[in-house]
């Protein structure tokens, strides 16, 4: 029998930043003033008696695993290059900022030296003044030449959002140059009029990947005269181009370097990124380029306090009779109520709207109970709000009118908030990287801030809140893509042969897959090669092979069924787990149910209600091993990485009541299999091994899945994923091995990069794993260690003790990386 977990789809968590609490208050720059007077400044309590305070409650203080102070730092200031425009100097001046950190003036020499460069540096820590400055010096250059447009410049955003407040911010900041400086967004909402205006005479253009994949590649010729003055490319929240996602971007920014060099520019590129493990490695992986690095942070910080909180274990059991933690979100609404009462302006960061929804409520209805005007001064701050909602939400944040937020990650990616007192974060956010962005929401230069991560029940949040060495003596983790992934590959390469006939001299510059990739192509009639070059055969947009953000396939649209009307769509490899028949499914705020998945049309027909539960989909899966790429003894182990393909059949769902996750029911479904071809990673075991770790048959199955849950819940430590961008299976005697083996893979076509790392960090990997389960206080297995949210086989069997001592047997042998 296999044991199995399969991802629910792509989960687009975007993950910036690491911690700099600054004295910043303007959006671009923030080197200078602070919104909050000094005396305000000095009548807030410290961020230990806040701390203090919320532990003083009756069994409060034993949910706090450990406190970390990191203390405050001055900033280091520079001057700017000589080359930087005297009046680009004075426009920055006038807006309050005097002199650059140390950090922004180096990554603004090495582009004016024509280098690629990346800034990593903290939250808040004006990266974004680090590369407008040689922007627009070379721009206010452009707009003296004696003919034609001058230099021009692309910004890249992973949201239109972020576009739309940079634009603002380029706009104010370059208002003293006059009309040497033309900024404007280009997407999917720029009115057909004014795109004319746009590709014609704006020298500055906000897009995003999808609109530049879709929109302005494939019509290359009418940019002709903006690409081929393109100088600067700069590339904001690089670390959101991860995975699947971050593979198609790299290969939509091949092709922008392809056209560039046909129309006679090399434009030089500035990103922007969370302090990471080696940036300028994951900056050359998304650009194929050289890429010099400025990672020292020179701006300053106050005091950081950041807590680890637990819930304590309920009364309430769970399967198998597991015992249930209160969740995050209860635990959060309180911190969140407290926080307010004590005057203390504070975001809660958490992972879904309704959860955003349901903390403000709480929050709201507690704080009546307390003073009826406290509770108008906490709301909710989430995806699918009105951009005028927002933005009356953020001013409302700064003037103090609001003291509480409860956010989604809508909040934590460009938007400009900070300086709060306080941020609770309900969850492992899933990446270090994300944590410090949200952290470093709190605080200024000379007064501290408090951050609290509240663990949910789940393997990775457990280890995290009792191992705090894995989050503060750790850097950011490598950012993991797989440009050459032939699923990700192959449609690009139709789509430059569509913009211009692919060429041989070409392809080195698509990766070594491209000319293996080219027959294939051919032989399915998509390409042809004429003379020395490959032709785009079809009619169609060769653009719209891909989705740069799903997986392929034609999305599910979801649909209201009383009133026709289109809510959105999903996925095609999320609609099974995400859209079956009677899941919950929330979209801007409201609850609603799926009635019917019409599968050949791709509709899910949904209708508003307010059940007092979510719904997990459950599924069985089987794996076979294609080909393995490499194999390493681990004794008389093995680990083992290559090509597996995956059967998967959603089977059933679980109602989970809201509040409690206490588990209501569960519906059998009748769907049809789909199969993966993908990337992973497996060990096996001997009969050997397994008489030394003293597992016999009748436990053998439940310490393989048991390993198997835990190892995927706390793989996204070492890799920049989610636990449901992959899957894993857990089999006694495997057809392909002959032996008990446990598979993690990636959950997208041709992998994204997650196995590969898991491969490469297995020891550490896996120690963690272990360490997890034996850490967990329960007795035969939970949430927190080995139970899993998504587990196919309703979390049977399961033997935490036997996943212990296989793990160490396993490790025991395992080579010294």
């Amino acid at each position: 029998m296999a044991f199995n977990h399969l991802p629910a789809g792509v989960h687009d968590a975007l993950s910036p930043l690491s911690v700099t609490p600054v004295t910043h208050s303007m959006p671009m720059a923030k080197n200078h003033r602070s919104d909050r007077t000094s005396a305000d400044t000095a009548s807030r309590p410290s961020p230990g008696t806040v701390l203090d305070r919320l532990a003083s409650g009756p069994s409060r203080a034993s949910r706090i695993t450990h406190t970390e102070h990191l203390p405050p730092r001055a900033g280091r200031h520079a001057v700017w290059p000589d080359r930087i425009r005297s009046e680009v100097v004075a426009a920055v001046q006038a807006a309050g900022i005097e002199h650059p950190w140390a950090h922004q003036a180096l990554a603004a020499e090495h582009a004016l030296d024509g280098e690629s460069v990346i800034v990593a540096t903290g939250t808040a820590s004006g990266k974004s003044l680090a590369y407008l400055v040689p922007v627009l010096t070379a721009l206010l250059d452009g707009s003296e030449a004696p003919n034609g447009r001058g230099a021009t410049a692309l910004y890249l955003a992973p949201t239109k959002a972020l576009a739309a407040d940079q634009r603002r911010s380029v706009k104010e900041l370059s208002q003293p140059l006059g009309n040497a400086v033309r900024p404007a967004v280009y997407d999917g909402d720029t009115p057909v009029e004014e795109r004319e205006w746009v590709r014609q005479y704006a020298n500055y253009v906000l897009t995003n990947p999808d609109m530049l994949h879709r929109g302005i590649l494939p019509s290359h010729p009418r940019w002709a005269s903006f690409l081929r003055a393109l100088k600067y490319v700069v590339i904001d929240e690089c670390h959101t181009y991860r995975g699947v996602f971050g593979s198609h971007v790299a290969q939509v920014l091949r092709r922008l370097r392809r056209l560039c060099a046909r129309y006679g520019s090399s434009p030089v590129f500035l990103l922007a990124s969370a302090t990471a493990a080696e940036p300028s490695v994951a900056a050359r992986r998304l650009t194929g380029l050289p890429v010099v690095e400025v990672a020292d942070d020179a701006s300053p910080r106050g005091e950081l306090v950041f807590a680890l909180w637990e819930p304590p274990l309920t009364e309430l059991h769970g399967e198998k009779g597991a015992p249930v933690r209160r969740t995050a979100t209860a635990e959060t609404a309180d911190l969140l109520t407290d926080l307010t009462v004590q005057g203390v302006r504070s975001v809660a960061f958490v992972r879904s709207r309704r959860a955003a929804e349901l903390i403000a409520v709480i929050a709201q209805e507690r704080l009546a109970e307390v003073d009826r005007s406290l509770a108008r001064r906490v709301a909710a701050y989430r995806g699918g709000y009105l951009p005028e909602e927002r933005r009356a939400l953020e001013r409302a944040l700064h003037s103090g009118e609001l003291l509480g937020l409860a956010a989604t990650t809508a909040l934590e990616l460009g938007v400009d908030v900070s300086g709060l007192d306080a941020v609770v974060i309900a969850g492992y956010p899933g990446t270090r990287a994300s944590l410090w962005q949200q952290a470093g929401r709190a605080g200024r230069a000379g007064q501290g801030a408090l951050a609290i991560l509240v663990a949910r029940d789940d393997p990775l949040d457990t280890f995290l809140v009792h191992h705090p060495e894995a989050l503060f003596d750790q850097p950011v983790e490598s950012t993991v893509l797989d440009p050459d992934n032939p699923y990700v590959l192959a449609p690009h390469l139709c789509a430059a042969a569509s913009e211009i006939p692919l060429t041989d001299e070409d392809l080195e510059l698509f990766g070594p897959a491209a000319a293996d990739l080219l027959p294939q192509l051919e032989a399915a009639k998509l390409l042809r090669r004429r003379t020395k070059a490959w032709h785009w055969t079809r009619r169609e947009r060769a653009a719209d092979l891909t989705d740069i953000r799903g997986e392929g396939g034609s999305p599910v649209q979801i649909v209201e069924a009383g009133t026709g009307r289109l809510l959105g769509t999903v996925d095609a490899g999320a609609a099974h787990t995400t859209v079956h028949e009677g899941a919950v499914h929330l979209h801007q705020g409201r609850t609603y149910l799926v009635k019917h998945l019409d599968l050949e049309d791709s509709v899910a027909l949904v209708e508003e209600a307010n059940p007092p539960y979510s719904t997990v989909a459950r599924d069985t899966t089987a794996i076979s091993v294609l080909e393995t790429d490499t194999e390493i003894p681990w004794g008389e182990g093995r680990l083992c990485y290559g090509s597996v393909e995956v059967t998967n059949q959603v089977v059933s769902f679980l109602r989970r009541r809201v509040i409690t996750g206490e588990v209501l029911g569960e519906s059998k479904l009748d769907l049809p299999p789909r199969t993966l071809r993908t990337r992973a990673v497996w060990w096996t075991v001997t009969e050997d091994q397994l008489d030394a770790a003293r597992i016999g048959p009748e436990i053998l199955g439940g310490a393989l899945h048991a390993a198997e849950h835990a190892s995927i819940g706390m793989l996204p430590l070492f890799a920049t994923c989610d636990r449901w961008d992959i899957g894993g299976v857990s089999v006694p005697l495997h057809p392909d091995t002959l032996l008990p083996t446990v598979f993690v893979y990636d959950g997208h076509p041709g992998g994204a990069g997650f196995a590969e790392r898991a491969f490469h960090t297995a020891r550490a990997w896996l120690t963690a794993t272990s360490e997890a389960i034996s850490s967990c206080e329960c007795e035969a297995g939970c949430p927190s260690c080995i139970q899993s949210p998504k587990c196919g086989n309703g979390n049977e069997p399961l033997h935490k003790r036997g996943a212990v001592r296989l793990l160490t047997e396993l490790l025991r042998g395992a080579p010294r990386e």
